[in-house]
C-alpha cells in the first residue's frame, strides 16, 4: 500500500548539489516551510543510504531554502489519510520518517546540518541526531506537538531528555520535559547553550563556511569540527532566557505527573508576578490532556533508552494516535491549528484528571491490529564510536 503522496516527485522537494565529496541535500518547499512530505523522507532516506555506501562522499550538508530549515512534518497530508480512514498511510510516512531518523542518528560520516531559520518537530528529527548542528541568529527551535494532540517524536524521546548535554547517575536537567510539555521556542544562542546546536555561525559567514566544508575533502569529525569553528561565534543569551532558569524547571518539572507540575506552578503563581510561570501554566492547560501524559513518560522512559528503542516507542505511540481509538485530539488539534485556524480546540478527554493510567498505556503497547507491525529498524554495522554510544 502506498501513501497518497508517492515518491513521485521527491527529486523537486530535496535538491542535491555539490562535489562528489560533498553533497549538499536542500529542502526545496519554501512555500511550506520545507514541511517533510512523504516524497522528502523517502528521499532523504535513500540519499542518505546511497552517500554511506559510496566512498567518494565524504560529508553531507543538510539545509533549508528560505526562512526554514524544517518546520516538521506535513501532517496535512496525513490528516487527510485518516479522514478518509486510511490512517495507515499515515503510518507509513512516519515509519520512513523513523527509519531515517535512526539512520542519521547511526550515521557513519559526519552531517552537518546548517540550521537558518524554523527548526521544529520533523525539522530537528532530521538535524539533532548528526553530528554537527549550525545555528545562526535566525534558528527557531520548538517541539509544539502536544498543542496539536500529538507529542514530540522522530527521536525526541532520546534527545529530549539529554538536554542540556550534561547528566549522569545523580544529577541531570528537566529542560527536555519543559521544551516537549510546553512546546516554547529557544534561539539559536540558547540551542548552543543546552547542545541541541553544537556550533553558532552568523548568517553572513554561513556560504564561507559551507565553502571550506566542500573543499575540506575529509570525513573526518575532528577536521570538520575545526573548519567549522574558524567561523563560529559565542552568542550571548538574553537576559530572559530559559537557560538561565534551569534550577526552577528543575523544581518544578521534577513533580511526578502533568497535574502535580501545575499545582506547583499555580501555587508560584498566587505568591509571584513571575511572567514565566503565568506562560508555562498557559501553555500546559492550552494543550492536549493526553499529549501531555504520553509526552511526560516517553521522555523519561526515553532517558534510559537508546534512540532505536525510543524509536519503535514512538512508532507505536504514533500509530495509536492516528487510530483514534483512544483519543482523536491529533485530528481535532490539527483542525483547530492548522486546517480552520481557530486556534480553540476541543479536547477529549477534556481534563488530565480524566486521562487514566489505563488510557496512557494503551499508547505504549502493541497496535492490536494483524497488519500493523512493530517499528523494524535496519542493522547498522562500521558505526563509529559516537554512534555506538547511542544504542
Amino acid at each position: 500500500m502506498e501513501p497518497s503522496n508517492s515518491t513521485k516527485g521527491g527529486a523537486d522537494q530535496v535538491l542535491v548539489e555539490g562535489h562528489s565529496h560533498a553533497k549538499k541535500v536542500v529542502f526545496n518547499r519554501p512555500k511550506q516551510l520545507n514541511a517533510l512530505s512523504f516524497q522528502m523522507v523517502s528521499r532523504l532516506l535513500e540519499l542518505f543510504l546511497a552517500c554511506e555506501g559510496d566512498h567518494n562522499v565524504k560529508l553531507i550538508i543538510l539545509k533549508g531554502k528560505g526562512r526554514a530549515f524544517c518546520a516538521g512534518g506535513d501532517v496535512a497530508t496525513v490528516v487527510h489519510d485518516i479522514t478518509e480512514g486510511k490512517w495507515k498511510l499515515g503510518a507509513e510516512f512516519f515509519r520512513i520518517e523513523y527509519i531515517m531518523n535512526y539512520v542519521m542518528a547511526t550515521y557513519s560520516k559526519p552531517q552537518v546540518s546548517i540550521l537558518n531559520g524554523i527548526v521544529m518537530g520533523g525539522g530537528a528529527g532530521a538535524s539533532i541526531h548528526g553530528r554537527f548542528r549550525v545555528a545562526t541568529e535566525n534558528s527557531v527551535f520548538a517541539m509544539p506537538e502536544t498543542a496539536l494532540g500529538l507529542f514530540p517524536d522522530v527521536g525526541a524521546t532520546y534527545f529530549l531528555p539529554r538536554l542540556p548535554g550534561f547528566f549522569g547517575n545523580d544529577c541531570y536537567f528537566l529542560l527536555g520535559e519543559y521544551v516537549g510539555l510546553t512546546g516554547t521556542r529557544l534561539d539559536g544562542a540558547e540551542m548552543l547553550a543546552c547542545g541541541l546546536a553544537t556550533h553558532f555561525v552568523p548568517e553572513v559567514r554561513l556560504s564561507l563556511l559551507e565553502e571550506a566544508l566542500c573543499n575540506a575533502n575529509s570525513s573526518d569529525p575532528a577536521i570538520i569540527s575545526a573548519i567549522i569553528d574558524e567561523f563560529s561565534q559565542q552568542p550571548r543569551l538574553k537576559e530572559k532566557s530559559v537557560y538561565h532558569l534551569l534550577d526552577i524547571i528543575n523544581d518544578f518539572f521534577s513533580r511526578r505527573t502533568v497535574e502535580e507540575i501545575i499545582l506547583a506552578l499555580e501555587r508560584e503563581a498566587v505568591n509571584t508576578n513571575n511572567g514565566w510561570i503565568s506562560s508555562t501554566i498557559k501553555s500546559l492547560k492550552t494543550a492536549s490532556p493526553t499529549s501531555l501524559k504520553i509526552t511526560l513518560r516517553s521522555i523519561r522512559e526515553g532517558r534510559h533508552q537508546g534512540v532505536g528503542q525510543c524509536l519503535i516507542s514512538e512508532y507505536r505511540m504514533v500509530c495509536h494516535v492516528m487510530q483514534g481509538k483512544v483519543s482523536k485530539d491529533f485530528m481535532e488539534g490539527c483542525r483547530a491549528i492548522l486546517l480552520d485556524k481557530d486556534k480553540n480546540p476541543k479536547w477529549e478527554p477534556s481534563k488530565l484528571e480524566l486521562v487514566s493510567d489505563e488510557m496512557v498505556n494503551r499508547y505504549f503497547s502493541k497496535v492490536d491490529e494483524e497488519d500493523v507491525a512493530d517499528l523494524k529498524l535496519p542493522t547498522r554495522s562500521n558505526l563509529p564510536a559516537h554512534a555506538i554510544a547511542k544504542l
